[in-house]
């Protein structure tokens, strides 16, 4: 199939009724249609919960796998007026299709995201609706849930700027860096949600991503004991930044 990006072999794209999924055969090589349907993990038994944002994203498990089930969904004034509903202009421009393929480049270049499982989206005269899947990474949690708990060490801070610069030097603008999108397991940090997302050279857009990122921080440790996020933790997180691993480039 033609891309944004080259895939590869094992990923596939197939009709549905409506639209069309684009699937990878090595995680999921049995994936229907029902796949994107919370209903029928919740039926199966394999539903195991799920977290609110714009929508609501499920987390389910099949075949051994932990998975990532996330809707699409406005989020705003837009929501109340479009819901779930996207302009229509062409497949590979499709929210699902834009952010699986960008997803796997990432992940195909070793950076910390989740791998992609699949996406679909399905027209509805002008507009369209779409879902993502993605595989669960084995995390304590996002930062706020973890800032929550309690105050993390000057080291975890330091790991997070150095992982946002990991995706700077590599030209990744985040469209969203906040702290629900800055996942933590006892040994790496990761980042998730790319939608919206787009390769741009260095500029004063990573700026903009760190201011975007410590607002967030504000935000949600406001009522928070006041350890939780100090000026401290913020230049650790600086310091990590400023470790730049080189530039590098994303694989075609």
């Amino acid at each position: 199939m033609s891309g944004r990006f080259a895939l590869g072999p094992e990923v596939k794209r197939s009709a549905v009724a409506g639209g069309a999924m684009l699937y990878d055969t090595s995680r999921a090589g049995n994936l229907s249609a029902e796949w994107f349907d919370p209903g029928y993990w919740h039926k199966r038994g394999e539903l195991e919960g799920g977290a609110r944002g714009r929508g609501t994203s499920y987390f389910v498990r099949g075949e051994g796998r932990s998975y990532v089930l996330r809707h699409y969904r406005r989020g705003g004034l837009a929501a109340r007026l479009l819901g779930d509903r996207y302009r229509f202009a062409g497949e590979e421009l499709t929210r699902p299709f834009a952010e699986w393929q960008l997803t796997y480049r990432l992940h195909r270049a070793g950076l910390p995201v989740p791998a992609p499982v699949a996406a679909r989206y399905r027209q509805h005269g002008a507009s369209y609706t779409g879902d993502i899947i993605t595989e669960r990474l084995p995390t304590v949690g996002s930062l706020t849930e973890c800032l929550r708990a309690g105050a993390l060490s000057v080291v975890t801070w330091i790991s997070i700027g150095r992982c946002v610069r990991r995706f700077h030097d590599l030209g990744v603008c985040h469209a969203d860096l906040n702290a629900h999108n800055v996942l933590l397991s006892e040994e790496a940090v990761y980042l998730i949600d790319f939608d919206r997302c787009v390769l741009r050279r260095p500029g004063l857009w990573c700026d903009g991503n760190l201011v975007r990122l410590r607002r967030s921080l504000e935000k949600v440790s406001w009522g928070m004991p006041k350890e939780r996020f100090t000026e401290s933790d913020w230049h650790g997180l600086l310091d990590g930044y400023r470790q730049s691993a080189g530039k590098g480039e994303l694989p075609p």
